[in-house]
């Protein structure tokens, strides 16, 4: 069996395949282009203040502990996690706004204010959601994706009509209320898809969302990822950063035998790329690429982002740790993202403010704040566009929440297009992977296992199960699974 293992690049996918390969006996090599391990999930540090650069949202927390307990540990070991409460605020309008309990009781109380008669409607809907989430997470994810009787089971044949209908039709079947739909149909915007792409059956993430909960890691999401690194080294994995993979080098058999690193050769057995799929296949000669330019042209991108990292010099109010701003209309915005790719007429937006309920992320008496608006990836990327929509959407927020906030900006870093492209070789600049359609789901993924290259495989946000941080600790499982599985 070989034993030595190179994984590119240091996301949530890598980080957690890392562990199981090391775990299983094989000497793992972890190489990260960047100066520091993370990948998408790095930090932000300026003049006292530390803002997470990628994801924000701690969700599924037993997706965590599950990982974390395959090597006898738990989340806890590692860093400290606080329940928010309210876990979220959405705004609808100028001083409108709802915020979502930590208790589902109070979410139900919450509808029926809002709309008589619709906690009985949202009951049954979590049921369904529930019941979804505990076949998905606890079986169908964890499949890599090879075959299409992966999805097969008693329990899915059953929903089998929720791959056929989509969340906004269930949603709207029984809600009528426009702030309930909004709350009800964002979250699978973390699936990188538009409510009317999206199966019904992915409803479970509603229950993720009520359920479940929304979590915060104490010092940000970055300090999972210390644990994990913390994990890993301690089960023998070594990490090299600043160490940027030119070529992918093989033998007259196609066969991996060494990588370029920073101009240097490498010798090679077997390599996982952690790194995009897209630009991981532009690393091999021509003939050894799977998936030709247009088979990832025709596919559907979850959005690209716009981010702000904003310290402020003093506490801003009448937000919450995470607050949505849903004040324009979704439809027109998701338009401009995925039917007529262009920069958005007027954006939906999220904030983030981890400094409310976390004083590590701050200095005392400022705030840190993130934003973000959703982008077609692969669109225009300049420094006059970046300066135009942060004051586009400082002005919505200066008049949604009633105070002035841009005369007490001490700095802002942006982040865009370019930066995921530089950065992180991301397709288009995207920044969630690929869209978790129904055409684009389990087995109708790109694989783990190239079928060209029989001693190269894949994890990540573009092959199973998809983008977030929950699968991606899911696919660095089932693809080192995979790989012993094949080795054996």
């Amino acid at each position: 069996m070989i034993k030595t293992i190179h994984i590119i690049g240091s996301g949530f996918s890598a980080l957690s395949a890392s562990c199981y390969l090391a775990k299983a006996g094989y000497n793992v090599t972890v190489l990260e282009k960047n100066d520091t391990v993370g990948g998408r999930a790095r930090q932000y540090k300026k003049d006292g203040f530390t803002f997470d650069i990628g994801p924000s949202w701690y969700w599924m927390p037993d997706v965590f502990e599950r990982f974390f307990a395959d090597f006898d540990k738990k989340p806890s070991d590692y860093y400290i996690l606080d329940k928010l409460n309210p876990g979220y605020e959405v705004y609808f309008g100028e001083n409108s706004s709802l915020k979502i309990s930590s208790e589902l009781s109070k979410i139900y109380n919450l509808f029926e204010d809002e709309e008589k008669g619709s906690a009985k409607h949202l009951k049954s809907f979590l049921d369904s959601a529930k019941s979804n989430y505990d076949t998905t997470i606890k079986d169908l994810v964890y499949q890599p994706g090879v075959s299409p009787l992966e999805l097969v089971n008693t329990t899915t044949i059953a929903r089998v009509s929720q791959f056929f209908s989509t969340i906004r039709k269930q949603v709207r079947k029984n809600i009528k209320s426009n702030k309930l739909i909004k709350i009800l149909e964002f979250p699978v915007l973390f699936l990188g898809a538009k409510p009317n792409n999206t199966p019904a059956f992915y409803n479970f993430m509603n229950y993720a969302d009520f359920g479940l909960g929304t979590w915060h890691p104490r010092g940000g999401m970055y300090t999972v990822i210390e644990g994990m690194i913390s994990l890993a080294e301690s089960l023998g994995v070594n990490f090299q950063v600043n160490a940027n993979v030119e070529k992918i080098i093989t033998d007259k058999s196609e066969d991996i035998i060494g990588l370029l690193v920073n101009g240097k050769v490498l010798d090679a057995d077997l390599v996982l790329s952690g790194a995009d799929y897209h630009h991981t296949e532009t690393l091999l000669d021509g003939n050894l690429k799977q998936y030709s330019e247009k088979y990832w042209d025709k596919k559907t991108f979850a959005p690209s982002s716009l981010l702000f990292y904003v310290g402020f010099d003093k506490k801003i109010e009448n937000v919450s740790h995470h607050t949505l701003f849903f004040d324009t209309d979704f439809d027109v915005h998701a338009k401009e993202i995925y039917d007529n790719p262009q920069w958005p007429t007027d954006p939906l937006f999220y904030a983030n403010f981890t400094s409310i309920t976390d004083n590590t992320s701050a200095p005392e008496g400022k705030e840190a704040g993130f934003f973000l608006i959703p982008l077609a990836p692969g669109i225009e990327d300049t420094e006059e566009l970046r300066e135009q929509y942060f004051h586009k959407i400082m002005d919505r927020f200066e008049k949604l929440t009633n105070q002035e906030v841009k005369e007490h900006v001490l700095f802002k870093k942006s982040f865009c297009v370019n930066d995921f492209k530089s950065e992180y070789n991301s397709y288009k600049g995207n920044a969630y992977g690929m869209a978790n359609t129904l055409l684009q789901t389990a087995f109708l993924r790109p694989k783990i296992k190239s079928s060209k290259v029989d001693n190269l495989y894949f994890t990540g946000q573009l092959t199973v199960p998809g983008p977030g941080v929950p699968p991606a600790l899911i696919s660095g499982k089932i693809a080192s699974e995979l790989i012993m599985k094949n080795q054996n």
